[in-house]
């Protein structure tokens, strides 16, 4: 998205279509749901919120009867943190307006994920996976095995990695299990693996490999 270089992941079955994350208002989800309508001439049925943040979910309005998933307790955190999510929008330069109408329609998980979920969109099966705490206490991951052995599993990772700038840690960031957590998403992954961040462009296991490293050393000098 062009605003924060925010990832959005589409994920497409013969059955069901899987939407990771909805953008920062409900204008860009409205964006989203037509760019998807358009690509695969269907709706969303399914949309995975990674984390918490206003930039990952305030457009989750834009697709009334999707099945939405989020980590076990997110629900709770999104409704005790709304107008501090609209607060965060407006300091990081979203309209008033915009900000306050996604906060008042904010939609909260119908379905939480403890440890992980399958799904079967139709001859294509994804995992919902919490592998542990990092940037936020409710970090959920996409996996998606390729659909032939020589295809490699692409993860869409959340905020849990980003590219695009240094990944964020605010004050709801779980600092000491994130190095642990991104090795998590290593062996979920493998070396061949692709992995979509929050923001920026797809990396490698070698990328991760490196912020993880990045973020040990960060967190040990109390960064």
């Amino acid at each position: 998205m062009p605003y924060l270089n925010v990832t959005i992941g589409l994920v497409v079955g013969a059955d069901g279509v899987l939407l990771v994350d909805t953008g920062s208002t409900l204008r860009e989800g409205a964006e989203l749901r037509e760019q998807v309508e358009a690509l695969t001439g269907r709706a969303v049925t399914h949309v995975v919120l990674t984390h918490g943040h206003f930039d990952h979910v305030f457009g989750t309005a834009a697709f009334p009867g999707a099945e939405v998933f989020g980590h076990a307790g997110l629900g709770e955190r999104l409704r005790a943190e709304r107008d501090g999510l609209r607060k965060t929008a407006i300091l990081l330069e979203t309209d008033r307006e915009e900000a306050a109408a996604a906060a008042g329609a904010l939609v909260l998980p119908t379905r939480e994920v403890t440890e992980e979920t399958a799904l079967d969109l139709g001859e294509r099966e994804v995992r919902l996976v919490h592998p542990g705490a990092g940037h936020t206490g409710h970090d959920l991951v996409v996996v998606v095995p390729g659909a032939t052995a020589s295809d490699p599993t692409v993860v869409f990772c959340g905020d849990l990695v980003e590219e695009s700038g240094e990944p964020q840690a605010g004050e709801d960031a779980v600092r000491d299990d994130w190095p642990a957590t991104l090795d998590a998403l290593l062996a979920l992954g493998g070396e061949t693996g692709r992995y979509v961040p929050g923001h920026g462009s797809v990396v490698d296991a070698r990328f991760l490999r490196a912020q993880r490293d990045a973020l040990a050393e960060r967190f040990a000098t109390g960064d």
